[in-house]
């Protein structure tokens, strides 16, 4: 993958059932690295962001809430993390 193509992307959900938040959680987790219990930070490509959509699309039904949250790397320099945590850098979470 050319690093330079990867965007950064956070995905949020709502996902009222356990069964399916536990398949959204495994399909996220492919993808990103999980920085709270809704939240995902992601670095991928455009294709890579399609293939996460197209895979989370199987399992989410009308009553399930995902949000994409497509920033810049000016965003993600900018971002700053308070407490326990770091930000995510991108070698810790693209996919091959």
């Amino acid at each position: 993958m050319n690093l330079s193509e990867a965007k950064f992307l956070c995905v949020s959900y709502d996902i009222p059932d356990n069964k399916r938040r536990n398949r959204i959680w495994k399909i996220l987790k492919r993808y990103g690295i999980p920085v709270q219990y809704s939240f995902f930070e992601c670095w991928l490509t455009a294709r890579q962001t399609e293939s996460l959509r197209e895979d989370l699309a199987k399992v989410v039904t009308g009553e399930d809430r995902i949000r994409f949250y497509d920033l810049c790397r000016a965003c993600h320099r900018e971002t700053t993390v308070l407490g326990n945590g770091r930000k995510t850098q991108i070698e810790e979470s693209y996919i091959f």
